[in-house]
């Protein structure tokens, strides 16, 4: 079962790091996967990304026996990531970490799933909440 989710912290970031490359790398290949990366990223490299968020208090942890095992990235209201690592995940860590942000004085409303994410669409609708966009974009 998932353990506590918190707010991250400076000490986070070498895991989040680790959790950010692995996430970008499963991103990457996926219908909308690069162009989700360079909007988050905004021409920074991976280092300053991560050091923006953290900053802005836009990033939360997901925890098993104090490892950073998770993290959501909430972003102008939107959950705009939303990562467990793999051999972590069914275990409720992304749903915990969803409970927390709504739970938040400042909760997100919406939160993106790129095209064919059965799993992120599965628990935002398990949530309540309702697909009501989807972006068209060239190239």
């Amino acid at each position: 079962m998932s353990g506590p989710v918190r707010p991250a912290t400076p000490p986070d970031v070498d895991a989040l790091a680790g959790l950010w490359d692995d996430a970008a790398r499963e991103c990457a290949p996926h219908r909308g996967g690069a162009a989700l990366l360079a909007d988050l990223r905004r021409g920074r490299d991976d280092a300053a990304t991560l050091r923006d968020a953290l900053a802005a208090g836009e990033l939360w942890v997901a925890l098993e026996a104090d490892v950073v095992v998770g993290f959501a990235w909430v972003h102008g209201g939107v959950i705009a990531a939303l990562y467990v690592s793999r051999g972590r995940r069914r275990r409720g860590y992304a749903r915990a970490l969803v409970g927390a942000l709504l739970a938040d004085p400042h909760p997100p409303t919406d939160g993106y799933a790129l095209p064919g994410d059965r799993a992120s669409k599965s628990l935002y609708e398990s949530i309540g909440w309702k697909a009501r966009l989807l972006t068209m974009r060239a190239g």
